[in-house]
């Protein structure tokens, strides 16, 4: 039997659970085995999630055992049963089948973009079969949750798409454009003024004297970040009275190790909100566990037997 897929194990819960989901994940089961594991619930979940030699059987046996949503989710799912689970009656499914659904039959997603659950057409801005015209349709949803999600997710959206959610009614969709996208040139002027977006838009600006005395210290901190940051502001920000700026400062490639020093023996943070952001700034996430080597056959039976399977 063949090699296992990535660690989804590693978030389950219980030993023999782990071990079970390991096994479902692995390639190159007998879809009798297979079908002993679907009686599992933690087993059944990862299958479904991540097999891809799900048998039509099997399908409708992990649907009517109630594990539809991570069914949904599975990419190597035949596009019939995906368009099946776009219709289901519970959101979470809906939602799971919009993130990755593709337009099988044609119209499906044009469906799944009006559907009347919003959470439904939020997870649609991660499909990444969208075209253009259904980018347009949900930058213009009438709920300010879709249009936040869609420059999280969608970094291809065109111009007249980007346009549109910079100049959103709503200051956290324009927020949302800023940490995702460059503003036009044209719009960045107004984009500093608003009090809403000047956080945002101070990352994309050229770095001035003036952003760099900001009054508030997440302007500074953008500054600080800045790539083009001139030596004059980089030694303004290095004595800024604010931990995050001076952390900034201290993270940068281009400060010299003696002020670096200098400037880590100044970050003591004042509440545990700053402690979270100095803590992560530069974080590198852990590689996940390596994958359990796969079973043999007869490993493999002896788990089921154990497991009461």
């Amino acid at each position: 039997m063949g090699g296992t897929p990535g660690p989804v194990y590693a978030a389950l819960h219980g030993p023999l659970d782990r071990e079970l989901g390991a096994l479902a994940a692995q390639e190159g089961l007998p879809a009798s085995m297979v079908r002993r594991l679907l009686r599992h619930p933690v087993a059944r979940r990862t299958a479904a999630r991540l097999r891809r030699d799900l048998t039509g059987e099997q399908t409708e046996e992990i649907i009517a055992l109630g594990s539809a949503r991570p069914l949904a989710a599975n990419p190597w799912v035949p596009a019939p049963v995906k368009a099946r689970l776009a219709r289901h009656p519970e959101p979470a499914v809906r939602c799971a089948a919009a993130a990755g659904a593709t337009d099988e039959p044609p119209g499906l997603l044009a469906r799944l973009a009006g559907d009347p659950d919003p959470l439904v057409r939020a997870f649609l801005t991660m499909n990444e079969h969208l075209t253009a015209d259904l980018m347009a349709r949900l930058a213009g949803d009438s709920d300010p949750m879709v249009r936040e999600w869609l420059p999280r997710y969608r970094r291809d959206a065109p111009p007249a798409v980007r346009r549109a959610l910079f100049t959103d009614p709503e200051p956290g969709v324009r927020r949302a454009a800023l940490a995702h996208w460059s503003p036009p040139a044209e719009l960045l002027s107004s984009l500093l003024t608003d009090p809403q977006t000047r956080v945002g838009a101070a990352g994309h600006s050229a770095p001035t004297p003036e952003l760099a005395r900001d009054p508030d210290p997440r302007v500074r901190t953008a500054v600080a970040a800045h790539p083009d940051l001139p030596a004059a502001l980089h030694d303004l920000l290095a004595q800024d009275p604010d931990t995050l700026v001076r952390n900034e400062i201290a993270c940068r490639t281009d400060t010299p190790p003696a002020l670096r020093e200098r400037l880590t023996a100044t970050l003591t943070p004042r509440d545990p909100a700053e402690a979270f952001l100095l803590a992560h700034r530069g974080h590198t996430c852990p590689q996940p566990p390596p994958a359990p080597p796969a079973l043999t056959r007869e490993q493999a039976q002896a788990l089921l037997a154990r497991a009461g399977l």
